[in-house]
């Protein structure tokens, strides 16, 4: 006698399976949309070249991006969470400035990271990659002292740090300096025009480029953590000095 098999019970659909899912707000996009452009904004700001508090407006803000009020406030709550912003009753949103401890320690922090991408460019960093780390510099030397251009060489000590970082293909690194970069970075901008510090910046780089392209890693390693770490005893010792002057040269 046959033996009849049980009939195949199909599987569930979507629709009948218990998933714990939410449907998505229509605003949800627009809110890290939101997000992604003001965190690019405040970390392009120069905070710290005013004692001023520096603030948001939650009305411009909503213009400028072409968005509600809606997707702005959640922005803003998500900024706060992550220490970019912070609410004040009856004054507004502000953009966060830290202490001058807070940012010694940051800039320690940056060093130990890094120089760690200084290891990690010795080992996996193509050769064309490294060498067009001169390309920063390359409108500096001792006929075009970096002292008597301080802007410009500003913004490229600011990019061959952000490309050191980038070149170690390294994404956790990545995200854990664009966390403190902001800060780490106005002060850079602070410490760059003043002479004792700018004399002493252009040959340091190129020291780091050398251990670099001689994939000396201990080397470049040391010389990577020991500039760093020369920015974090300056603003250690000079920290306050540096913001009342740039204070007071932005007022005059």
């Amino acid at each position: 006698m046959a033996v009849r098999s049980k009939p195949t019970k199909a599987p569930q659909t979507m629709a009948e399976a218990d998933i714990a899912i939410m449907r998505i707000a229509p605003e949800t996009s627009f809110k890290n949309k939101a997000y992604e452009a003001l965190k690019e904004a405040i970390l392009k700001m120069d905070i710290y070249t005013t004692a001023e508090p520096v603030m948001l407006d939650e009305r411009a803000l909503s213009e400028r991006l072409g968005v509600s009020r809606t997707p702005i406030r959640e922005a803003i709550a998500m900024l706060e969470q992550d220490g970019f912003v912070k609410t004040m009753p009856r004054r507004g949103i502000v953009v966060v400035k830290r202490t001058k401890t807070e940012i010694v320690d940051m800039i320690r922090a940056w060093a130990a990271l890094e120089s760690m991408a200084a290891r990690l460019i010795t080992t996996t960093a193509r050769k064309k990659d490294i060498s067009a780390l001169r390309d920063f510099f390359k409108d500096f030397g001792k006929d075009r002292l970096p002292q008597d251009h301080v802007e410009e060489y500003s913004r490229a000590n600011i990019a061959f740090h952000q490309a050191l970082i980038s070149l170690s293909e390294s994404p956790v690194l990545v995200d854990m300096t664009n966390d403190i970069l902001l800060h780490v970075r106005g002060y850079r901008q602070l410490t760059i025009g003043r002479t004792d510090r700018t004399a002493t910046s252009l040959p340091e780089h190129m020291a780091i480029i050398e251990a670099l392209e001689e994939r000396n890693t201990e080397l470049a390693e040391k010389r990577a953590r020991d500039h760093t770490l020369g920015l974090a005893a300056y603003v250690e010792a000079h920290g306050q000095e540096l913001f009342t002057k740039s204070a007071q040269e932005k007022a005059s």
